[in-house]
């Protein structure tokens, strides 16, 4: 394909807001997508069309509803999906592929662990202590990984918030680290300790469209 497109800035506006959307929400058919953007079921298709034709989206699999016919659903592809920032994923990969064969894996493991630290030491920094409020505190965690490509968006739940990342600007380095992973649940868990539990209900390296984790404050506190 010809001159493709690799940065969602220069799509036409309504056409990176539907990209966006796809990514932030999976699957969906031209009827939800119309009326979470407020525009018609037509000009949805057409813009759809268009960005099939430019290899960012496709048919996903059909909605089957109780009644009526089935609904089509869009989905980004492949190449849809790298318009969103990749981390610089080959040098990344390769660093820690050069890493590993001249430290060995406890040598990478305590480069990971001591970037970590200074990771954790710079969210205290910046992000309010969850002591004074929790809400607080994870609504800022949330705007620090959506302000470093994670397009985080934060949940309220009857038992406390869900924690969803639908971006992972360093997928290919945690695809072939998974260390990374581990590092940064640790570092939600040290950045929470005492008042908030964390699990990991969707992961990306096990097939799930996002990363996402259940938050529930220790007590009674909110």
């Amino acid at each position: 394909m010809e001159n493709l497109m690799t940065d969602l800035a220069l799509l036409p506006k309504t056409q990176a807001q539907l990209v966006s959307r796809l990514k932030s929400r999976g699957p969906q058919s031209i009827k939800i997508l119309a009326g979470q953007l407020e525009l018609t079921t037509m000009g949805v298709r057409q813009h759809l069309t268009q960005l099939q034709g430019k290899g960012f989206v496709k048919h996903a699999q059909l909605s089957h509803q109780t009644r009526g016919r089935p609904v089509t659903l869009w989905k980004l592809t492949e190449q849809g999906h790298s318009l969103f920032t990749d981390g610089h994923a080959r040098i990344a990969v390769a660093l820690i592929t050069e890493a590993s064969k001249t430290f060995g894996d406890a040598g990478l493991r305590q480069l990971i662990d001591n970037e970590n630290a200074a990771m954790l030491a710079s969210y205290r920094a910046e992000i309010p202590d969850p002591q004074l409020s929790l809400s607080d505190t994870l609504e800022a965690l949330c705007a620090k990984r959506t302000a470093e490509g994670f397009l985080a968006e934060l949940r309220l739940t009857p038992t406390g918030w869900l924690l969803i990342e639908n971006h992972c600007p360093i997928f290919a380095a945690a695809s072939s680290c998974s260390a990374l992973c581990a590092a940064e649940f640790s570092l939600f868990e040290k950045l929470l300790e005492g008042h908030a539990t964390i699990e990991r209900s969707d992961y990306l390296l096990d097939g799930a469209r996002r990363c996402a984790y259940r938050i529930q404050p220790v007590g009674s506190q909110q």
